[in-house]
């Protein structure tokens, strides 16, 4: 895949698909001013391979109305360590969104330079919701960036992720969510993924899901020279809870699961996942978001391999 002009390309379409509910918004410009917004940014990860990393961000918005509508940009310093290898980079970006708050229709498209070890990259994270009926609705999904491994970053390794998710509600307590994607690496490797999501929901003011998940993907080549993980057949089934709470404007979200994993059609072992998710009201004077997870699963160095990321974002109006 020739990554740059397919991004290029989503890149445009998200930007075009980001202005239309933003021209109905101006609509609205009375009901709520526009202001201008700051605030810090950071996230933090590290993993049993002892590979750590660190992006540390300062953010201003010229346009904020809230946390689901704002125009943007972000400067944010990288730093990649395992050992005695050391990396740094340097990433600038522009970011949009427009989602309604009620029903999450709606885009987000984040656009960056990123540079690291003597290489750079267009970046773009981007995504656009839609409901075409009260029970159906469509995610389009794209993103661009680094391979995160000290071999891949050395080399200059990235990846272009392509794909669309459909919700389908089934009744008032059911939904099920596919996803199918391509996965495009610059070394010539390609992924083709799908994922199936059955969530059950008991009591509609619990909050609390059931949820049994399966993802898989094939990789086109099996041999990267040990870049990154890179089985030729991957799946994964889970069992999952979630449950999702708000409290005075508030939202926390916190989702613990167990599963099976299968490489290569032969090796299996067990699989975990947990996630915590904190955010503030989205309307007011700040804007406050944490995020904290841990998972379970096998890499190139074993099958015990751990992860583990903090994430949060403090943003102030004025």
């Amino acid at each position: 895949m020739k990554g740059l002009p397919r991004c290029l390309a989503a890149a445009s379409l998200g930007c075009l698909v980001l202005a239309a509910p933003c021209r109905a918004e101006e609509e609205k410009a009375n009901e709520k001013p526009t202001g201008m917004a700051f605030g810090p940014e950071f996230f933090i990860t590290g993993d049993s391979d002892n590979f750590q990393s660190r992006r540390v961000s300062v953010e201003f918005f010229p346009a904020f109305e809230n946390a689901d509508r704002y125009l943007g940009f972000r400067l944010g310093d990288y730093q990649y360590k395992q050992g005695n290898w050391q990396r740094a980079g340097k990433k600038i970006s522009f970011l949009a969104r427009s989602v309604e708050t009620k029903t999450t229709d709606g885009g987000a498209i984040e656009v960056g330079a990123f540079e690291q070890g003597g290489h750079t990259l267009l970046t773009l994270d981007g995504s656009y919701r839609l409901s075409p009926t009260k029970s159906t609705a469509v995610e389009f999904l794209v993103t661009r960036d680094w391979v995160e491994t000290p071999k891949s970053l050395d080399r200059g390794i990235d990846f272009s992720f392509v794909g669309v998710a459909v919700d389908q509600g089934l009744g008032s307590h059911v939904t099920l969510v596919g996803l199918a994607a391509q996965q495009y690496f610059s070394d010539g490797n390609r992924r083709d993924h799908g994922r199936l999501r059955l969530i059950y929901q008991p009591s509609l003011d619990l909050g609390l899901t059931l949820q049994a998940r399966y993802r898989t993907y094939r990789s086109s080549h099996e041999d990267v020279d040990r870049a990154y993980f890179n089985p030729k057949n991957y799946s994964e089934a889970m069992l999952a809870v979630g449950w999702r709470q708000r409290f005075s404007g508030w939202t926390l979200a916190v989702t613990a699961g167990l599963g099976t994993e299968t490489i290569n059609h032969e090796f299996r072992q067990p699989t975990r996942l947990l996630d915590v998710n904190l955010q503030s009201p989205v309307r007011g004077s700040q804007v406050f978001r944490f995020g904290a997870g841990y998972s379970r699963s096998t890499t190139f160095s074993g099958p015990s391999y751990q992860y583990r990321y903090l994430r949060g974002e403090w943003v102030i109006l004025f």
